[in-house]
């Protein structure tokens, strides 16, 4: 039970906010705290302070640095990855502040949030859905609590007991919200800054929180121009727009774009998009883009039809597949995509099947990720109607399915690793990619020399990767082991490693004739020569490195012939 402090209702008490800003690393910045803060600017009641710390960091550290504030209220976002390290930290913080006052927001609580209340007292309330509009008016009520049930959002155990829940929050005039960057706390120090272009999503995907985020909400394309002039400003060379429904509107996608042209070459901007709804205009409008101006993601889930029936995906399968085989194709820009295992009816032989398919179409990346039952989403409510088994604490993995055992659950998992290895990885994608593609047991057989070797699920440097591509492709696919040389010598590895062991270095003279295929030769050059076992004595691959350094990339390539 919780138990508040009595107070005037009509003294108006100064405050001070902690904002807790827990991230599972240093690369990522919530929007939550410079998002809230922008809304609150004229309020001269209420002073600010903020902890920065990522997950890793030890929780006794971190609570002492909010001791040393002293602050009425603590805040944070709570999200899959910083569950459980924020309690830990936040049990501490209520120890030692019983005054203090413990709010959450975040998408941690879409769903119903008694037990998670009664489980962690120390927590006084928390937030459900959109805060910028809710939180300033509970920051004039946070010390009554007889006052927040006028509050749309908050959820909390009312002094006699009862768990009040005061359904969802939603900011219905997102365009005029102030935006993050008026913010002191905005973080401009990352290699990236997220842009929030639309609330809600017109897609009703069963997995996904903004399943039910309706209505679709946008702000006008001048508001977008003048803050990405903002963000410019700062320096800031990407930009990751967050808007669900990015293609949805053609037209605006197509306004959006001319937008972004006009940042090219400084800014390059990280989007997702729907490939089931790609126009002719819009088509074209992404073939004649600058080179390297969009980096794309193109969220598939499963390449089968009752899989994406079943999860309430909209959109035709084979329009999506055309059209992500449209984007795969585009020279200007790389195209990501994903697949989820776990999803109802998505069994392990179609997921290798769909790795296939996708590495075929060329996707700049195949990222395999195992289905996280979320709280609010139809899924999570429909769970044991579809027959899916889930870890119930953060983050909600499914445990096995009707048609995916714990066990192939397991092996979908050690794929994922392989493709971030592999497949993701530039220096070894071309040769994966081949590998994929021709060799239909691939996969199986890499999969299983990755356990013999027990590193499946082991991080490894790049170079430990070239050494096992190179030893693997020996044992199984020997006729792939000069193009595992070739990604390892422009990788800039050592030429004294085994899958360099083929290469020449002493005294190497160029031959006659050769077909350049970069860079330019000068004899200042240091030659190595590659021969290509499948050709007459003497064919093979030329490659120049501009110092006598081992470990560097070459700046020249060619090929000879006999």
């Amino acid at each position: 039970m919780h138990h508040f402090p009595i107070t005037d209702k009509n003294t108006v008490q100064k405050m001070k906010i902690l904002w807790l800003d827990l991230n599972s690393s240093y690369a990522h910045s919530s929007l939550a705290l410079p998002a809230l803060h922008a809304q609150m600017l004229d309020n001269k009641n209420i002073q600010w302070a903020s902890v920065s710390a990522t997950i890793n960091e030890d929780p006794g550290y971190v609570t002492a640095q909010i001791i040393k504030h002293q602050p009425s209220l603590i805040a944070a976002t709570c999200w899959l990855f910083t569950h459980e390290a924020l309690l830990h930290i936040l049990c501490r913080a209520k120890t030692l502040l019983p005054d203090s006052h413990i709010v959450l927001g975040g998408p941690e609580f879409l769903g119903d949030n008694e037990h998670f209340l009664r489980s962690n007292p120390f927590i006084d309330c928390v937030l459900r859905g959109e805060g910028e509009e809710q939180f300033p008016q509970f920051c004039n009520v946070w010390n009554t609590p007889e006052q927040w049930t006028d509050i749309p959002g908050i959820c909390y155990i009312n002094n006699n007991g009862t768990y009040i829940d005061n359904g969802i929050a939603r900011v219905m005039d997102f365009e005029k919200l102030h935006a993050p960057e008026e913010s002191e706390f905005f973080n401009w120090s990352k290699p990236f800054v997220q842009l929030e272009t639309t609330r809600g999503c017109f897609n009703t995907c069963a997995f996904c929180v903004s399943g039910g985020e309706k209505p679709v909400r946008t702000l006008p394309i001048e508001t977008i121009r003048k803050r990405i002039h903002t963000i410019h400003a700062h320096g800031i060379k990407n930009i990751r727009v967050l808007d669900r429904t990015f293609n949805y509107n053609s037209q605006r996608a197509k306004e959006l774009l001319q937008v972004f042209c006009e940042f090219w070459p400084d800014i390059r901007f990280h989007l997702e998009i729907h490939p089931a709804l790609l126009t002719p205009e819009l088509k074209e409008m992404l073939h004649n883009l600058p080179n390297g101006l969009l980096h794309l993601e193109a969220g598939i889930q499963s390449l089968h039809e009752n899989v994406l029936q079943t999860s309430r995906r909209h959109g035709k399968l084979s329009d999506a597949l055309a059209g992500l085989q449209y984007l795969c194709s585009l020279p200007n820009m790389e195209t990501h995509a994903d697949l989820i295992a776990g999803l109802p009816l998505y069994h392990l032989t179609e997921i290798f099947d769909d790795v296939k398919e996708l590495a075929r179409y060329g996707a700049g990346e195949i990222q395999l990720e195992s289905l996280k039952l979320l709280p609010g989403t139809e899924m999570r409510r429909k769970a044991s109607e579809w027959g899916i088994k889930y870890a119930p604490f953060p983050p909600y993995e499914v445990l096995q399915t009707n048609e995916i055992s714990i066990e192939e659950l397991r092996t979908a998992y050690q794929l994922s690793r392989l493709l971030d290895g592999f497949y993701n990885t530039p220096a070894w994608q071309k040769v994966t990619r081949k590998l994929i593609i021709e060799e239909k047991d691939f996969l199986y057989r890499m999969l299983e020399y990755l356990r013999e070797l027990d590193v499946a699920e082991q991080p490894l440097s790049l170079e430990r990767r070239g050494i096992i591509l190179y030893t693997f492709c020996k044992k199984y696919y020997p006729a792939y082991t000069t193009e595992v040389s070739i990604a390892w010598i422009e990788a800039g590895m050592s030429l004294k490693k085994q899958p360099a062991e083929h290469v020449r270095t002493r005294h190497q003279t160029p031959p006659l004739s050769w077909d350049v295929e970069y860079g330019i030769y000068n004899d200042t050059l240091r030659l190595c020569f590659l021969p290509d076992p499948n050709a007459p004595e003497g064919s093979g691959y030329w490659f120049g490195h501009a110092s006598d350094i081992q470990q560097n990339r070459p700046v020249f390539k060619a090929r000879s012939r006999q």
